[in-house]
Formats: structure tokens, C-alpha cells, sequence
């Protein structure tokens, strides 16, 4: 160490200072990324009251329905477990609690688990299995866009009822191999990773009523660690015997009216519920550098514990200020700018007095009258989901956050006595309340304790404002492609869609379409609309579902089968005027490619192309010193677009000039150096027996730099695969002029090749006609990229 010292004095000021500012460099980064928000950037839900997404859960959250019900006869007989006596054993002293619908019915087939295999699976995975899978097509993830992916899992489940169901049907052979890893509580979350092909950290957790709140502090901070680059967190909770409820009575902890009364003088416990519910979470940085969609942003957050209390379940009101102050710190938030907090908020007489109060101590802190704190409960909504009720909370927050609005706390008619509000602007809103934001991003809290001590509170800041995207071009006519392992379950998903427009006037046609078409993944069975505008689309989906004739195009792709696919580049002769004229004004991607061959041309061609194109020199279209470059020009900016929508080619063929784009797209020489060929071939005089006529285009096949095809690529000169570096040489360009084209030998290649669906990426549809000739199998799809007048 002393010897470190004396090298670092002996150096100069100017290094000393030097290598100060690189240490407080390198100190700052490490902070901002121990510290950088999680960004939200998907959510899926399954909540009590047919909240089966995110949209149904926030109608039923302003609309403050309640969601409890009477036990459903499939889970157990209410009567034969019913005692209004508390101190009757083996009995409970509710009938009621919130259920979901059908926990027994979720799709296994669709995550390709067998039958026999589903038969032991706590419903808890399954259902965790589906929710997952919307969360990721709610932020536009195609879930097989994720395998072998550094995505974590963490899952909040505290049991497994089913378990329980199994051990009691007194036959052993019930117990087989399924239910080892069907019934293990590791197994929740082990089984998302290894569905999904997941694999950053995985893992379940456990802390009672604040699982699922943990998890999501747990994830964050893997996040910013960089565990994992994704991550999935939240918690699930099924009740399916009436074991937990005879217990939770005879502990006094039920509410005996079946309601969570939070904060209301006749709060006498809770109600049990049930549900799922994940989020989608990311760095913020990464998310804006994705473009993704952010709902919410996690600034920060804090777990800690009761420790020793009065009692075991018994909380501590000091351990829940300390436990918010440090969120805070670590969101650097300060107290007055957080405007409501979503409660654990369980409605027992003991806890809601503790909880408020500590909010007070905390959030109280140099707040000004015009600066109300506004808290709430959605368990009064739905009840207390245990394992799965942080993450009810937090959602309903983000859903908060979204719409601007707080909605209404159900059951408050009289506030408990020993809740003080005197001395801090502290509401509680029982009905519909905009949710202003005083010229700062509207913050939230969010709280969650464990029945054992363990506590989390997350701190949730608005959506950060991102500068709005450069309007592009309208297009005129939108495509919108929906596709399901099964025809039902297709006309079920063009329902809903049906359904989100008639009830979404607004909706942009645009990044419908682009979210359904990207941000999906695609099944057997397949659904294609081509629309101008919302009216038509949902009237085509609608007579797509009515089984009536429409504008819909339906089929079925073989499973698991992608088509392989052949690019064909058309060649001269196939051009005429203003070709490509509506894409270049309509789509982006098009009109770049375009204008970066424009600009390359710049120099070889004495009319600038797109004047030629589009503008008042037209009639030099059919000169073929402009014939051949517009053509290239024209197919190497349909390719960039057809590969920007996912078509990629497996194999690629051009026809005669249209070999030279066909080289570009398969890496045989760059854009630059083929334009440069192109014009250099265009130039050619008429009489090709003159030994200097080859003479130019031989100079500029020298200078090209070659390389092997990186796509498979069928040669004119062979009309077969070229071999080796049979392409990438000078020689075969400076030949290709003067040999015939072999085209019909090179679609029998392609179809030799196992191709199934020809693009010809060109001005019209020769390629297509002369592919037919050759090709006879019906299975093949043509399919053009332009038509005249396109």
C-alpha cells in the first residue's frame, strides 16, 4: 500500500487530476446504474369480478365493483365448512371470498403439455403459464422471440392447495412422476423459464402476503445488476380447498360479512382471493434505446422486516416507516411528491391504524395543504390475494398512473377511531378522483407485508414524457394478420379484436396492426385483412367471425414450418414510369433505400434518379443507361422492405440485370460497388463483339472487393447454385453480359431446393408468369411486389 502511495504522489498534478475525475467518472456510473429506474413495459392479469385482462380489471376498478362472491360449488360444499361461531373447530365463519372462473379449464395443450401431464399440475402453473404469455404480447414481445433469452423469472406463490387435493384422493397412484414437478411450489416459476426457453434467473418466493411484492424488488434489482436483460415478475394465488380458511377463522383473521372493510370502524378482517398477475420490466435505458412502450416506471424500492412484535403476525408501525424512508432514498423521492399509495391495507382493526399512521410519520413530511396524500386498497375491490396481492396493487397503480385517476375504496362508511387524519392532508377517495399532477410526474407507493414480518414497499413514477416520433406518411391501406393453433380459438382472437375497435374510436390503425403483426407470435391457422381504415377492418373482422364472405383471407400453415422463400429480381424491360411512386411517398424503409442509391448514383448518372423515377426526366426511363440503374435501384429498396417486415430470403435469383441486386442481397459485393457494376454495365455500347466495349466494365469488376454469397444464390450463367466463389470474382461479372440467361434452369433449382413461396422483387409480375411455366406444383404461392399504378 505505501508503495501505491509514493508511485501516485510522484505523479503531476495534471495526471493526478486526471485520473480523479476518471475515478468520479466511473463512481457516478456505477450509482446510476444501482439506481436507474425499471421500466414497465408489459402487464397480463387474471383477477376476481372477470377481470381476465388488464382493461377488464381497470373498468372494474373505476367502476368500484365488488368482486366477492359466495365459495363456487366446484371448489367445495359452503355448508358443510360454514359455522357462524368462531370458536367452533374445523369451521369457518365465511361463506365468501373472490374467485376466479374456471381455473380448471386453461389451455395445457397450447404450451404442448400432454394430457396425462396436465392432470397433475397445479392449476397455479398453468395459469401463471397463460398470463405469462400475455404479458409478453402486451408489450409486444413474441414469446418465441425470448428462447434462450437472459429473461428472469420471479414469482411470488406461497402454496400449493392442489398439492393438498392430490395427497387426500387416497390413491397412490395419483402420485406419479407428474406430480413431482407439477405440485412443487420451485416449480412455478421453473416452469415458465423452461416453457418460454427463459434463462436468466428463476425463482419462487415465498413471504407470505408480500411475495409477489418482493418479487417484483427482487427483479429490479437482478435488472439493474444485470442479471438478466428482461424479467418477469409477480405472483399467483388459487384457493382450491377450504383448509387456509378454516385456519385464517379460527385465527379471527376473516371478515365475517366477507368484505375487507380497510380503514372503516367496522373492519373486522379480510376476505381471501384468488388471481394472477405479472409485469414486464426492463431498464428504462434499454427500453428507450428499444422504443418500447413504457407504462410505468419502478424508481425504487425496499424489503425489510418486523422482527420481534407483541405477537407473530403482529405488525410493526416502525419497521414500516424505516422500510418506506429507504424506498424513497433509493428512489430519491422526496416524501411530499408521493400523492397516493396503494395499502397492504387488509381491514383488521389491529393493522390499518398501524399502517396509516406510519404513512403519516413518513409521507406526512413538508407536505403543504394543496399537496393531499391519497390512499386506497384494491383489496376492498377483490379481496386479500395473499401470495398474489402486491402485484394486484401494483397494477392497479400502473392502471392509475395510466388513465390519470384514482379509483374509488369500497366499504368506507365510518373511519376507525384510531385512525388520526388531523395534522396531514390525508384522503381516502370513495369515488371516481382525477389524479392531478401539479406540474410534476404523479409518484406513487405501493405496500405490501408479510403475515411473518416481511415487508416490501415499491415506489412508481409515471411514464417518463419520450419526444414523439417524426410523423410518417400515412399508408393508405394497412394489413393487419392475426393467427391461433385452432379455427375456434382464431375467430375468438378476431372477435377481440373486433370488439378493441368498435370500443376504441381512437385506436391508430397503424400500430394496431404493427403490434398485432410484430409483437405476436404466429400459428397454424392464419387470418389476413388489407384495410384503409378502422370501419373497414372491424367490418371484415366481424364477417370473418359471422362466417360470411369478406375481405378477410384465411389458411393454414403447416406446423411449426416456415416456407422457405426465394427472392426473384426482375430485368430490364420491366420497368415504366413512376414505378414504386406510392410506396416512396408511403413507406419509410422504401423510400431510404431508395434515396440512398439516388445519392450513390450521384456522379454515374448525368439526371439525378428520382427525377427519372417520379420526376419531369421520365423519358430517360427507357434509355438503358438509366433502364439498369433505376431497376437495381427499385428491387434493392423492395428487398429492404419485404426484410424489414421479417421475409427474408433463403435462396436468390435475378434475371439477367437483376442478378446484380440479387448479389447484393446475398453479400456478394456491397450496394456501393454494385451500383457502381450497373452503371458501368448500362454504359456499354451496343456492339458487344468490339474487343474495348468490355473494356470499362472490366476496369470496375477489378475494383469490386467479392465475397462468398452469404444467401444461397442461383446463378444466370449455370442456372444453378453457384459453388465456391463462382460469383465473387471478376470475371464472372464482366462474362455475365455476353452469356444467355438461364432462368428456367434456375426456378427448377429453386423448386429443387425445397422452395415453396417465389417474391418477385421488381416493378410487376414477369418473373412470376415465366416461374409457372416451370413450377407446376399448386402448393407454391407467386407473389408479387408491385403492380402498374403502385
Amino acid at each position: 500500500m505505501a508503495e501505491l502511495l509514493d508511485r501516485i504522489l510522484e505523479l503531476s498534478p495534471q495526471k493526478l487530476a486526471l485520473y480523479a475525475l476518471e475515478l468520479q467518472r466511473r463512481l457516478d456510473a456505477l450509482e446510476q446504474a444501482r439506481r436507474e429506474p425499471i421500466a414497465v413495459v408489459g402487464m397480463a392479469c387474471r383477477f376476481p369480478g372477470g377481470a381476465t385482462d388488464t382493461a377488464s380489471f381497470w373498468q372494474l376498478l373505476r367502476d368500484g365493483v365488488d368482486a366477492i362472491k359466495e365459495v363456487p360449488p366446484d371448489r367445495w360444499d359452503v355448508d358443510a365448512y360454514y359455522n357462524p361461531d368462531p370458536a367452533n373447530p374445523g369451521t369457518m365463519y365465511t361463506r365468501w371470498g373472490g374467485f376466479l372462473d374456471r381455473v380448471d379449464e386453461v389451455d395445457a395443450t397450447f404450451f404442448n403439455i400432454s394430457p396425462r401431464e396436465a392432470a397433475r399440475m397445479d392449476p397455479q402453473q398453468r395459469l401463471l403459464l397463460e398470463v405469462s404469455w400475455e404479458a409478453f404480447e402486451h408489450a409486444g414481445l413474441p414469446a418465441d422471440s425470448l428462447f434462450n433469452s437472459q429473461t428472469g423469472v420471479f414469482i411470488g406463490c406461497s402454496g400449493s392447495d392442489y398439492q393438498q387435493l392430490l395427497g387426500r384422493s387416497g390413491d397412490p397412484a395419483h402420485l406419479n412422476m407428474y406430480a413431482l414437478t407439477g405440485t412443487a411450489l420451485n416449480a412455478v416459476a421453473g416452469r415458465v423459464a423452461f416453457t418460454f426457453g427463459l434463462q436468466g434467473p428463476c425463482l419462487v418466493v415465498d413471504t407470505a402476503c408480500s411475495s409477489s411484492l418482493v418479487a417484483v424488488h427482487l427483479a429490479s434489482q437482478s435488472l439493474r445488476l444485470k442479471e438478466c436483460d428482461l424479467a418477469l415478475a409477480g405472483g399467483v394465488n388459487l384457493i382450491l380447498t377450504p383448509d387456509a380458511g378454516i385456519v385464517t377463522s379460527q385465527a379471527r383473521m376473516m371478515a365475517a360479512d366477507g368484505r375487507c372493510k380497510t380503514f372503516d370502524a367496522a373492519a373486522d378482517g379480510f376476505v381471501r382471493g384468488e388471481g394472477c398477475g405479472v409485469l414486464l420490466l426492463k431498464r428504462l435505458s434499454d427500453a428507450l434505446a428499444s422504443g418500447d412502450r413504457i407504462l410505468a416506471q419502478i424508481t425504487g424500492s425496499a424489503v425489510n422486516q418486523d422482527g420481534s412484535t407483541s405477537g407473530f403476525t403482529v405488525p410493526n408501525g416502525l419497521a414500516q416507516e424505516r422500510l418506506i424512508r429507504k424506498a424513497l432514498a433509493e428512489s430519491d423521492v422526496a416524501p411530499a411528491a408521493v400523492s397516493y399509495v396503494e395499502a397492504h391495507g387488509t381491514g383488521t382493526p389491529l393493522g390499518d391504524p398501524i399502517e396509516v399512521q406510519a404513512l403519516k410519520n413518513v409521507l406526512g413530511a413538508g407536505r403543504k395543504g394543496d399537496q393531499p396524500l391519497a390512499i386506497g386498497s384494491v383489496k376492498t375491490n377483490i379481496g386479500h390475494l395473499e401470495a398474489a396481492a402486491g402485484i394486484a396493487g401494483l397494477i392497479k397503480v400502473v392502471l392509475a398512473l395510466q388513465h390519470k385517476e384514482i379509483p374509488p375504496h369500497l366499504h368506507l362508511r365510518r373511519l376507525n377511531a384510531e385512525i388520526e387524519l388531523d395534522g396531514v392532508p390525508l384522503v381516502i377517495p370513495t369515488e371516481r378522483t382525477p389524479w392531478p399532477s401539479n406540474g410534476q410526474p404523479r409518484v406513487a407507493g405501493v405496500s405490501s407485508f408479510g403475515a411473518s414480518g416481511t415487508n416490501a414497499h415499491v415506489v412508481v413514477e409515471e411514464a417518463p414524457a419520450v419526444a414523439g416520433k417524426p410523423n410518417a406518411v400515412e399508408r393508405p391501406v394497412h394489413l393487419l394478420a392475426l393467427s391461433a393453433r385452432s379455427q375456434a380459438a382464431l375467430e375468438e382472437l378476431a372477435q377481440k379484436y373486433r370488439a378493441h375497435l368498435a370500443g376504441h374510436a381512437n385506436q391508430t390503425l397503424a400500430d394496431l396492426c404493427y403490434t398485432a403483426n410484430s409483437g405476436r407470435a404466429h400459428f397454424a391457422h392464419r387470418l389476413a385483412i388489407a384495410a384503409g381504415t378502422a370501419g373497414e377492418l372491424e367490418e371484415a373482422l366481424a364477417a370473418f367471425v359471422a362466417g360470411a364472405e369478406g375481405a378477410a383471407l384465411t389458411g393454414q400453415a403447416p406446423a411449426g414450418q416456415r416456407p422457405k422463400v426465394a427472392f426473384l429480381f426482375t430485368g430490364q424491360g420491366a420497368q415504366y414510369a413512376g414505378m414504386g411512386r406510392e410506396l416512396y411517398a408511403t413507406s419509410p424503409t422504401f423510400r431510404a433505400a431508395l434515396d440512398e442509391c439516388a445519392a450513390l448514383l450521384t456522379g454515374e448518372l448525368e439526371a439525378p434518379l428520382l427525377e427519372v423515377l417520379f420526376g419531369e426526366k421520365g423519358e430517360l426511363l427507357d434509355e438503358t443507361a438509366y433502364t439498369q440503374p433505376a431497376l437495381f435501384a427499385l428491387e434493392y429498396a423492395l428487398a429492404q422492405l419485404w426484410q424489414s417486415w421479417g421475409v427474408t430470403p433463403d435462396l436468390v435469383l435475378g434475371h439477367s440485370v437483376g442478378e446484380y441486386v440479387a448479389a447484393v442481397v446475398a453479400g456478394v459485393f456491397s450496394l456501393a460497388d454494385g451500383l457502381k457494376l450497373i452503371s458501368a454495365r448500362s454504359r456499354l455500347k451496343q456492339d458487344l463483339a468490339e474487343p474495348d466495349a468490355l473494356a470499362a466494365l472490366a476496369q470496375v469488376a477489378g475494383q469490386v472487393a467479392y465475397r462468398p454469397p452469404a444467401v444461397a444464390f442461383v446463378s444466370n450463367l449455370t442456372g444453378r447454385l453457384a459453388r465456391g466463389e463462382e460469383a465473387s470474382q471478376a470475371e464472372y461479372w464482366v462474362g455475365h453480359i455476353r452469356e444467355p440467361v438461364r432462368f428456367a434452369e434456375g426456378i427448377q433449382a429453386l423448386a429443387a431446393a425445397g422452395c415453396t413461396a417465389f417474391v418477385e422483387v421488381g416493378p410487376g409480375t414477369t418473373l412470376l408468369s415465366l416461374g409457372r411455366q416451370s413450377v407446376t406444383e399448386p402448393a407454391v404461392a407467386w407473389l408479387p411486389s408491385l403492380r402498374r399504378g403502385s
